[in-house]
């Protein structure tokens, strides 16, 4: 079974309008417990989005290393009433998913852009629908070894490969499978199969191979 993001996204959408101040900005995220909020424009489609990076780039007063609910960010929040809007400060576009992207593929792009959070939206209006985190995620998708390791074994099955010439080990999420196998295009099916087990953040295939069925295709000179 694929877990999605419906299966764990909060209900809650944690998003501001374009016009919300720095002093609403830092509510928001302090009434939340997170370090990132959404933007959305009048009919409620994500439009950007507003970190404490970007506020600390914006000059709040914080030093390096702190947060912005810390330190100075917090003097300087009782001082600040007006100035810079959302739509000044935030990062746009807005990364999103629905909520039925794959929660792996969710936890890739929180990890590939370095974010803790995505606005979840409906796939048929834009509008937002919820947000996931981080955590939500992790739930899910950090399982035991010995859990993922059988369900490598099941799809091996089912490929009809033979698991006596096979060695495989998983380190943290991370899967690897040598030995030998039939033919060179089984490692493409075994790599596809494995990377859509729950818990598997990477597959790796280093085997060798009895017949090369893909055969390399040269461009014709003329």
């Amino acid at each position: 079974m694929v877990t999605r993001v419906k299966d764990v996204m909060g209900a809650v959408a944690i998003a501001v309008h374009r016009e919300a101040t720095f002093t609403e900005l830092v509510a928001t995220m302090r009434r939340f417990k997170v370090s990132a909020v959404a933007v959305i424009d009048a009919d409620g489609r994500p439009v950007g989005v507003v970190s404490e990076d970007d506020l600390l780039l914006k000059g709040t007063g914080a030093s390096y290393g702190e947060t912005l609910l810390e330190g100075r960010g917090r003097h300087h929040e009782r001082e600040k009433t007006t100035g810079p809007t959302a739509r000044e400060i935030m990062s746009s576009p807005a990364l999103t998913v629905t909520a039925e992207t794959s929660a792996r593929e969710a936890a890739r792009l929180m990890n590939d852009h370095r974010i803790e959070q995505l606005p979840v939206v409906d796939p048929a209006s834009g509008e937002i629908a919820g947000t996931v985190h981080q955590a939500d995620l992790l739930r899910v998708l950090d399982r035991r070894a010995s859990d993922i390791l059988v369900d490598v074994a099941t799809a091996i099955a089912r490929l009809r490969l033979d698991t006596r010439t096979l060695a495989i080990t998983v380190d943290d999420g991370v899967v690897r499978v040598g030995g030998r196998l039939a033919r060179r295009s089984q490692i493409a099916q075994l790599t596809e199969a494995g990377r859509r087990i729950e818990g598997v953040v990477d597959l790796e295939v280093d085997a060798t191979y009895d017949h090369d069925d893909q055969p390399e295709t040269w461009p014709l000179r003329v």
